[in-house]
């Protein structure tokens, strides 16, 4: 079990060698430079307070019935549950020695973006050692480099069975004549449109980086309705405003099986994944980044991933996971190959363009 909390402890100071002469004393001496371990069991955090980063709506409320209420009872903490995303603003504007949460679960562009932006979260070698259910984790839920991907959704078309037809076969359909303003996709700081633009920089240019393709591609596809969230958009498609629509495969199927209209495809050219990933911030305070450890510990137990695969039909990133009934009756298969073939962009070129890309991209939104 490792102790290594924080990139100012003894061990690295050591191992840093002539570099560690440099480092201000106060931060050898401050209290998040203290050795923290977690090894699975509950322990009483006196009341403490943990800052958790997670989204809001039906979503917040199911962390909570799942999750976090028995945390607060196991562990005697309370959880401040912050809902106002984006996270990104928030740490930057304390920098990471002041983080504004202890705990976070981000998609992977802004979580990338806030990761090249300062050290504000745990090393992976030295947060997994202090989360004992990550032993179960597939290789691909920590691939990414950063955080610990606990979940995941496929994108594709979500579309209405009654008003599409035939339904689409190719990611090219979305752009067919009949689907002008009745096609959705969202606002450029949705991690949907971001992957669905780098998609169509390289269905209809050379490769992801073929910006210019992708813009072209986002002239073509106007007029379409554009949505901020996936729930707008799924009220849109539920009035009929909206007939075929960028999305992950949850909404769509959580509507089918309640005997909606609606049908999903998968693309084909390029798979990528939504992911649902946490980060423990380095600069959290001792007591705050033990239960960090304890809370992602038991956001990979199979219960937990069970439950909310149920009722978000998200994908789970352990081993010993059990799929609930609707995942399996889908098709879906839990195995480390589960998402051979699966697709992740390459955000850090993504994010050294973005600012072109949204100026861009709005402008076409908004012409």
């Amino acid at each position: 079990m490792t102790e290594k909390t924080t990139g100012h402890t003894r061990r690295t100071i050591l191992k840093m060698g002539v570099a560690a002469t440099t480092l201000p004393l106060f931060n050898i001496n401050h209290a998040w430079s203290q050795d923290v371990a977690f090894d699975g069991k509950a322990f009483d955090a006196g009341g403490a307070v943990l800052r958790v980063g997670e989204w809001g709506g039906p979503w917040g409320e199911l962390v909570n019935k799942y999750l976090l209420t028995d945390f607060q009872k196991e562990f005697n903490c309370k959880i401040e549950y912050d809902s106002t995303w984006p996270w990104f603003p928030k740490f930057v504007a304390g920098g990471a020695e002041k983080p504004p949460l202890d705990i976070t679960n981000w998609n992977l562009p802004e979580m990338f973006k806030t990761a090249k932006a300062g050290d504000f979260f745990l090393k992976l070698d030295e947060l997994l050692p202090n989360v004992p259910n990550a032993k179960n984790l597939w290789p691909f839920a920590t691939a990414n480099g950063v955080g610990v991907t606990w979940a995941f959704n496929q994108y594709g078309y979500a579309y209405r069975t009654d008003l599409v037809s035939p339904p689409p076969s190719s990611f090219k359909d979305l752009w067919k004549p009949e689907f002008a303003g009745k096609r959705g996709t969202y606002i450029t700081s949705n991690t949907l449109q971001m992957d669905f633009f780098l998609v169509a920089c390289g269905i209809f240019g050379k490769d992801q980086y073929d910006l210019d393709a992708g813009y072209e591609a986002m002239k073509a596809l106007m007029p379409a309705k554009i949505s901020d969230f996936t729930g707008n958009m799924q009220t849109l498609m539920d009035r009929g405003e909206v007939i075929v629509a960028v999305l992950d495969d949850a909404e769509p199927m959580q509507a089918r099986d309640k005997g909606a209209p609606f049908a999903f495809w998968y693309w084909t050219e390029q798979q990528p994944i939504l992911t649902q990933t946490y980060t423990i911030s380095r600069y959290a305070e001792p007591v705050q980044k033990k239960l960090a450890f304890a809370l992602l510990d038991r956001a990979l137990d199979p219960t937990f991933i069970g439950n909310m695969g149920k009722e978000f039909y998200l994908r789970p990133t352990v081993s010993n996971a059990v799929l609930p009934d609707n995942l399996a009756k889908a098709g879906v298969v839990n195995s480390a190959d589960a998402i051979k073939g699966f697709w992740v962009p390459d955000w850090n070129s993504y994010l050294e363009n973005e600012d072109d890309i949204v100026e861009t991209v709005n402008g076409i939104f908004a012409s």
